[in-house]
């Protein structure tokens, strides 16, 4: 299987509910590192697995819809616990679309799979991977 691996960042604020949370149930802020991995048994004809530039620009565009924003505020998550593993669902499904809609390229449309990683610091992370 061949990968390549585009990466931004998002930043937000947002809360918990439940006692499984403690003090995240108020208020807080988050900034998380966004890795976005594409998955594809064989290279493209132009012998890629997808254009850098466009999953770059694709992640960045994503990543820009919550990027500082309180996701308590966005209707989309209203009453949702946007846990860092909710939102690289999120992520992967809203960049799965993309490629579906032909934003990355027709040679996008061979992929197998993507990976949506948040890296809450250096010792914690939380990743969500789909088929395509």
């Amino acid at each position: 299987m061949f990968s390549i691996t585009v990466r931004d960042h998002l930043m937000i604020a947002h809360s918990f509910r439940g006692e499984v949370f403690g003090p995240a149930q108020r208020l807080h802020g988050a900034t998380y590192l966004v890795d976005a991995t594409f998955r594809r048994a064989e290279l493209d004809a132009d012998n890629i697995v997808v254009d850098i530039g466009l999953a770059t620009q694709e992640l960045k565009e994503v990543v820009g819809e919550f990027t500082y924003r309180n996701l308590d505020d966005e209707p989309d998550f209203a009453g949702i616990n946007t846990s860092t593993e909710f939102l690289a669902k999120v992520i992967a499904d809203r960049l799965a679309a993309r490629v579906q809609a032909g934003k990355l390229g027709e040679g996008a449309r061979g992929l197998a799979g993507i990976t949506v990683t948040l890296h809450e610091s250096h010792i914690a992370w939380a990743s969500y991977e789909r088929a395509l």
